[in-house]
Formats: structure tokens, C-alpha cells, sequence
């Protein structure tokens, strides 16, 4: 009876301390649909809905097989930093922002995508003020508010 008491303890620990980690869904998918694997061909390409596969509970739309394929094989190696929120945003200020899928770098291997609207073009200023020093600060935030709350 103990052990199964522990067992129990343990178990609801554990789903307590779980993070799911909040990504920035719109339109139903992470990237806003785009085909995060097409990044990396330096390309922001719409996926199709022929397409889909759903990581870390959260839907991703790819442009073919292939790349679903690509994908499914080794998925974070493509799916964006910081939830797919706005990587300035998450550096500068600790904060979940919206991006516009066509504003996207690829640095060290990895993907980062940007707010770019309304005459504000964060790759932009990411650039312009220190993108290695703002992506350290984002890795930092990120840790802090990267859970659903």
C-alpha cells in the first residue's frame, strides 16, 4: 500500500511539474501554415492542407511528402525558436509577439521568425541592435515565460 501511495505521489508530481511549452498557433498551425522545412531552402512557402503532422501537440503544414517526411524524421531541427513567437520580441522583452511568417532568419542551424508590420520590421532591429546578444537574451526569457499559464 505505501509503495502504491508513492507511485501515486510521484505520478501527480510529475504531471504537475510537466511544461507544455506555448507556441504561437494561428490560423491552426504553427508558422501561420508556412513549411517550416522550406526555411532552410531559404524560402517562405505556404504548406498545403494535403500536408499536415502535428508535433509536441501543436500542427505543422509542409508543400509535400518530402518535406513532412524531413520533418517527421527530425523535428527540431525545424520547428522555430521560441514557440514560432517573434524572436525580438522574446529578447528585448520577455515577450509573446505574433510574426509574419515571410520574416525569417536561419542562424546557426536554427529557425527564428519576426514581427513585420505596421512599418516595424523586428528583423530588422534584431540586426541592427546585436542579433547575438538579443538571441542569448531571448534564450533566457524564453525559459521564463515559455509555459502556458
Amino acid at each position: 500500500m505505501k509503495k502504491f501511495i508513492v507511485i501515486l505521489f510521484l505520478g501527480i508530481t510529475a504531471s504537475l511539474t510537466a511544461q507544455q511549452i506555448d507556441y504561437n498557433v494561428k490560423k491552426g498551425f504553427v508558422a501561420e501554415g508556412y513549411d517550416v522545412t522550406e526555411y532552410f531552402n531559404n524560402k517562405a512557402v505556404k504548406g498545403v492542407s494535403k500536408f499536415i503532422t502535428t508535433h509536441d501537440n501543436v500542427k505543422y503544414k509542409f508543400v509535400s511528402q518530402e518535406n513532412l517526411e524531413k520533418f517527421k524524421n527530425n523535428p527540431e531541427k525545424f520547428v522555430p525558436q521560441y514557440g514560432g513567437y517573434c524572436a525580438y520580441a522574446v529578447g528585448a522583452n520577455a515577450d509573446k509577439v505574433d510574426i509574419d511568417p515571410e520574416t525569417y532568419e536561419i542562424r546557426d542551424g536554427k529557425l527564428y521568425l519576426f514581427y513585420n508590420s505596421w512599418g516595424v520590421n523586428t528583423l530588422t532591429k534584431w540586426n541592427k541592435e546585436g542579433a547575438e546578444d538579443l538571441k542569448n537574451k531571448a534564450d533566457i526569457n524564453w525559459q521564463k515565460i515559455k509555459t502556458k499559464k
